[in-house]
């Protein structure tokens, strides 16, 4: 759930982070993942909150988590779930980070983009990888890079591809590579009806 991205500007003009919730949630979504960073995204840690209380799915806080306080007000402002970004932290930050949103009952959604970063990612033993199809510094984005990745990290670690996600095409390529849980904003959110959209996206047979 966003409103807009670095990349593409305003995405979705009326967002009403409520309503498109319940619309995911009645279409079967697994999780929700709630943008709450605010110079680039427009998003807001009240956005996570009313939604939070709207549905009962687990919801991901997405965000740039930098410092330890982001990881406390996660989880007093109700997020299930915290991501922390390989190739913006420190080895030891990534580290101390992880431990500290285990300690306090969070699941973590690692992300990575190149092989390096899954190297590094390993070392903490996740239960979740998202691998991020988007170059951060160009913003381009290749599907190829999930195929690619995936192959590096063991089965039973759940991988989670993301960014880039557009069409029941994507999701079959995907799947035949033995990915198959997706984290899709912008294509949902350009749709008329997002929770319609992500019916039609991944209920295709």
């Amino acid at each position: 759930m966003k409103k807009a991205s670095p990349s593409q500007g305003l995405i979705r003009k009326a967002y009403v982070p409520v309503e498109i919730a319940k619309q995911y949630q009645q279409a079967s979504a697994a999780c929700l993942s709630v943008l709450t960073d605010e110079p680039f995204f427009q998003g807001s840690i009240e956005h996570l909150m009313i939604v939070r209380e709207a549905v009962n799915l687990p919801v991901l806080r997405k965000d740039f988590i930098v410092d330890e306080y982001q990881i406390y007000e996660s989880r007093y402002k109700g997020a299930d779930c915290i991501l922390l970004i390989v190739s913006a932290l420190s080895k030891n930050e990534l580290q101390d980070f992880y431990h500290l949103a285990l300690d306090l009952n969070l699941d973590v959604l690692v992300e990575v983009h190149n092989q390096k970063e899954v190297e590094t990612a390993l070392d903490l033993k996740p239960k979740l990888i998202g691998i991020n199809n988007r170059n951060l510094e160009t913003f381009e984005v290749d599907l190829g890079t999930t195929i690619r990745l995936s192959e590096e990290i063991p089965k039973e670690i759940l991988t989670v591809s993301e960014s880039g996600i557009k069409s029941s095409k994507d999701i079959k390529r995907l799947i035949s590579c033995g990915v198959n849980v997706f984290l899709v904003g912008e294509a949902l959110m350009r749709a008329e009806n997002p929770g319609r959209e992500l019916k039609n996206l991944f209920f295709y047979r």
